[in-house]
C-alpha cells in the first residue's frame, strides 16, 4: 500500500480521530478524512493547529511519522513510531555491526551519491564526467572524502560559482534543500522504525546531538533527488518556500525510483532498503538495495 503524505497549513485547523480515520477541520466545517492506515507522514505546518495526544498517539501506532515545523516553515523534529515485533532482535544486530561492515555499506552510499549528483548535472556539462570519474575512487569507508570533492565540483556546476551549501544561510536556495531534506529524512527515518532500527546508531554519521545518524546515512545518496527538484523550481523562479514549492518538494516522495530491479514510489523504495540493510546487518545479504532514480 502507497502510503499518503498529508501536510497540515493554513489557519484554524483542529485535528481529531474518529472511527479510524484522522479528521480535518477548518472554521469549524470538515474538510477531509485519511485512513490512519493510509497515513505515512503527517506534517504538521500551522501554529494555531489544535490536536490532542490521543492524535498524535493514534497516528503513531497506525505506523506515521509527525513532522511538526517551526517558525520557518521549515521541520523542526519528528515523533517515530516504535512497533515493530522484531525491533529487539534487529536492534542487537545493529548495534553489534563490525566497523569493517559499515565502512563498506558507507562506500556503497558514498558510491550511489556521487553517481546520483553526476546524473542531475547536465550531459554536456564537463562537471558531469568530472564527478562520474570519482565513483571508483571510493574505498571503504571513504578515508579520501570523495565525497567531500565530488561535493565542491558539484554545488557550483548545478547552481553557480557563487553558490555555497550551507543549511544555516539565510538563502532561499539553502531553504528549498532545507525542506527537501527534512521531508526524505523524516520517510527514511519512518522506515528505520517500522523495520525495527534505530535511527540514532548510524554507518558514517555519529554525532551526540544527532538522533538521527543512520537516517542520515541512508539520506545521502537521495539527496540529489531533492537538488534536481530545487534546480528546476529555481529555474522558474520559484524560490521561496511556499504551499507551492512545499507540493513539489513533497512529490518527491511519490515519485517512481527503482531498487532491485522493481519499481515504485520512493515511499515504498525505502522500505525494501532498509530491509536490504536489516538483512546486511544479519548478515544474509552483502549489498545494499539502494533507490536509482528512473529518468
Amino acid at each position: 500500500m502507497i502510503k499518503r503524505t498529508v501536510e497540515i497549513s493554513g489557519q484554524h485547523n483542529r485535528l481529531s480521530v474518529s472511527l479510524g480515520s484522522l479528521v480535518i477541520e477548518r472554521d469549524g466545517e470538515v474538510v477531509g478524512r485519511v485512513p490512519l492506515e493510509d497515513l505515512g507522514v503527517l506534517i504538521l505546518d500551522a501554529a494555531d493547529t489544535v490536536y490532542t495526544h490521543w492524535v498524535l498517539a493514534e497516528a503513531l501506532a497506525a505506523g506515521a511519522v509527525i513532522v511538526p515545523c517551526g517558525r520557518d516553515h521549515l521541520p523542526a523534529g519528528l515523533f517515530l513510531p516504535q512497533n515493530n515485533s522484531l525491533q529487539t532482535q534487529r536492534l542487537a544486530a545493529q548495534v553489534a555491526a563490525p566497523l569493517p561492515l559499515k565502512k563498506r555499506l558507507w562506500k556503497q552510499i558514498v558510491q550511489a551519491k556521487v553517481r546520483h549528483q553526476a546524473a542531475v548535472l547536465p550531459h554536456d556539462s564537463p562537471a558531469r564526467g568530472r564527478i562520474a570519474n570519482l565513483v571508483t575512487s571510493v574505498r571503504s569507508g571513504d578515508p579520501t572524502n570523495v565525497e567531500a570533492q565530488a561535493a565542491r565540483i558539484y554545488w557550483q556546476a548545478l547552481f553557480g560559482e557563487e553558490f555555497r551549501r550551507n543549511p544555516d544561510a539565510d538563502d532561499s536556495t539553502n531553504a528549498l534543500l532545507n525542506y527537501g531534506y527534512a521531508v526524505l529524512r523524516a520517510a527514511v527515518a519512518r522506515a528505520l522504525a517500522g523495520a525495527g532500527l534505530h535511527p540514532s546508531f548510524g554507518l558514517h554519521h555519529h554525532n551526540r546531538s544527532n538522533a538521527f545518524a543512520l537516517a542520515d546515512d541512508l539520506l545521502e545518496p537521495l539527496r540529489p533527488l531533492v537538488d534536481r527538484k530545487a534546480k528546476a523550481l529555481a529555474d522558474f523562479g520559484q524560490t521561496d518556500i511556499t504551499p507551492a514549492t512545499k507540493r513539489e518538494l513533497l512529490s518527491l516522495l511519490t515519485q517512481e525510483v527503482e531498487v532491485a530491479e522493481l519499481k515504485g514510489p520512493l515511499l515504498v523504495a525505502l522500505e525494501r532498503t532498509v530491509a536490504s540493510l536489516v538483512r546486511c546487518y544479519e548478515r544474509e545479504q552483502a549489498k545494499l538495495d539502494l533507490p536509482e532514480p528512473c529518468n
